[in-house]
């Protein structure tokens, strides 16, 4: 039984929630990520050797499938003894104008980030509250709950919602100590906004004060931070981290 805080991750597989997982395997958590992706144990497993880190528990299983991920968490519970920190990152950003958008575009994106996220924290909830401090950690976006985007009105709903849902959530769980914060990123370069296209990035670039596209490691070391017994009395909290993105006044840098 690891004698370690322990974190699952979802959608952990690539982009934003390795670089959690990393983030916090280096501060010395026992990791387990969760992905509905087939055949990323072997690479992720690699990467995290090249780092000297230790070897995460991969898992494959579906967020919008509730009795899967309480399978996952059972699996996490059996391979690690227990369970603290549950970052809530599986998400999807399928691009469409409200013209183009379909009712099986808008079931998909609400069931993964929304539902989702929902079925992660409900299926932890009994390791959570038995944690010493329990932390739930989800990942939203400034698209939505502050800023919007044209082919994305589906995408920031959904993160919206997210947020919604972590307010009362953070009061239901605030007297088992538990807290529930989000985190709501602006451009963070992976893989998924590399494949948006190099006019999209130079515009984005454009758009950001400090002149650069965010990094993962900028997202793990809040995610490490917001995890450890220092944030316990941070909850119910959506923390922007863009570069100042969302601070100018004028779209200049846009146009």
């Amino acid at each position: 039984m690891s004698k370690c805080r322990v974190a699952m991750i979802t959608g952990g597989g690539r982009g934003i929630g390795k670089g959690m997982a990393m983030a916090l395997s280096s501060a010395g958590y026992d990791v387990a990520i969760v992905s509905r992706s087939n055949g990323f144990s072997a690479r992720l497993e690699i990467e995290f050797a090249k780092q000297n880190l230790s070897k995460p528990l991969c898992l494959e299983a579906d967020v919008t499938d509730y009795p899967a991920m309480q399978i996952a968490v059972k699996r996490v519970q059996e391979y690690f003894g227990g369970l603290d920190v549950v970052c809530a990152n599986a998400g999807i950003f399928p691009s469409a104008s409200l013209e183009e958008l379909t009712p099986e575009t808008l079931d998909d994106i609400f069931a993964i980030n929304v539902k989702g996220t929902i079925f992660t924290v409900q299926a932890a909830l009994p390791m959570l509250k038995k944690s010493s401090a329990g932390r739930v950690i989800i990942t939203s976006s400034i698209t939505g709950p502050i800023t919007g985007f044209p082919g994305w009105s589906h995408y920031g709903a959904t993160k919206a919602a997210q947020l919604g849902f972590m307010r009362s959530a953070a009061l239901e769980l605030a007297p088992y100590g538990v807290s529930v914060n989000a985190i709501l990123p602006g451009n963070i370069m992976t893989e998924g906004l590399a494949a948006m296209g190099t006019d999209y990035v130079a515009r984005m670039t454009k758009s950001i004060p400090m002149k650069r596209l965010g990094e993962v490691a900028d997202i793990g070391a809040l995610v490490v931070f917001l995890a450890s017994e220092r944030a316990g009395y941070i909850t119910g909290q959506g923390i922007v981290v863009d570069g100042g993105q969302i601070l100018p006044e004028s779209l200049e840098p846009m146009e």
